[in-house]
């Protein structure tokens, strides 16, 4: 399986506590309409840790019916629980995902040794493509590419990396240790246009939940070595990548959401909770400049 291009870590919409089905689903169309290349429920910017198991596996099920086969569906599926991984990658594969973004296990800091086990063990139960999601800021814990390439020959399942350390020396170092036709993906929205220049093949993007033409558009620029266009689509994104993470994701991306009218309300839950007021005209008008309201 070949993951290529933008794919977008998609927003929760929350009303009155509870997951508003409608608007999601009005806005995985939207998403589907703008040219975004697969979707990716319940992730961080999904706010999946605040989900129970029974929300999860319905969110990623509304995805997968919305999306109809037009793009693949990567579901977030990974904890530091090896059992309850489990748990959630049958919820994925039974929802009929395409594949599952599976994080280092957080706070347990595994050795090495330890992840291979980690992932052996999710996939002896539960076989279907896995994305290794390695995001140290939120783990504690860096894959780095020689363990990452230990995962991928002892775990077949292991296809593909969403790396979102911003360190391009590393994600080189991935396609070096794994191989020109590893599915390198980034994580950091700051630094997709030169991970494709090391041998990437597309990012898990934040910005794409209210730009995902410029994201998609600037993947597909260049693959189509049109780099001019690639740059100018990554230099409007700049500024709005700066402001989707002035305070913690997805609080900035939420509202964001919620001021072009796609979400009812920038609705969070604990311990998340709303936009400071201070950064709203900030936000609002970074999101005016790059003409996204």
């Amino acid at each position: 399986m070949e993951f290529r291009g933008a794919f977008t870590a998609l927003s929760t919409p929350f009303t009155n506590g509870e997951i508003d089905e409608e608007a999601y689903r009005a806005f995985i169309e939207w998403q589907i309409e703008q040219g975004i290349d697969g979707l990716v429920p319940c992730g961080t910017t999904g706010e999946a840790a605040t989900m129970n198991h029974e929300e999860q596996g319905r969110i990623i099920s509304i995805c997968v019916d919305q999306a109809k086969g037009r793009v693949p569906v990567v579901a977030g599926a990974g904890s530091n629980s090896t059992k309850e991984a489990i748990q959630l990658t049958k919820l994925a594969k039974d929802a009929g995902a395409d594949a599952a973004l599976q994080i280092t296990p957080y706070y347990n800091k595994p050795t090495p040794g330890g992840l291979v086990e980690h992932f052996k063990a999710i996939a002896k139960e539960v076989s279907m493509p896995f994305v290794i999601y390695n995001v140290p800021g939120r783990t504690g814990l860096n894959l780095l590419p020689e363990h990452l390439k230990m995962i991928v020959d002892a775990v077949p399942e292991a296809i593909a990396v969403k790396e979102a350390t911003g360190d391009l020396n590393q994600a080189a170092q991935v396609i070096e240790q794994c191989g020109k036709d590893f599915n390198l993906l980034s994580g950091d929205d700051f630094t997709v246009l030169p991970l494709l220049a090391v041998g990437g093949r597309g990012v898990i993007s934040v910005i794409s939940n209210i730009m995902p033409a410029a994201m998609s558009g600037m993947c597909k620029a260049f693959f189509e070595k049109d780099h001019e266009k690639a740059l100018d689509l990554s230099l409007l994104m700049a500024p709005v990548n700066r402001a989707m993470f002035m305070e913690t994701n997805p609080i900035p991306v939420k509202t964001s959401l919620k001021m072009m009218g796609l979400f009812k309300e920038a609705e969070f839950r604990l311990p998340i909770v709303p936009l400071q007021q201070e950064n709203l005209p900030k936000l609002e008008a970074v999101l005016k400049e790059a003409k996204v309201i």
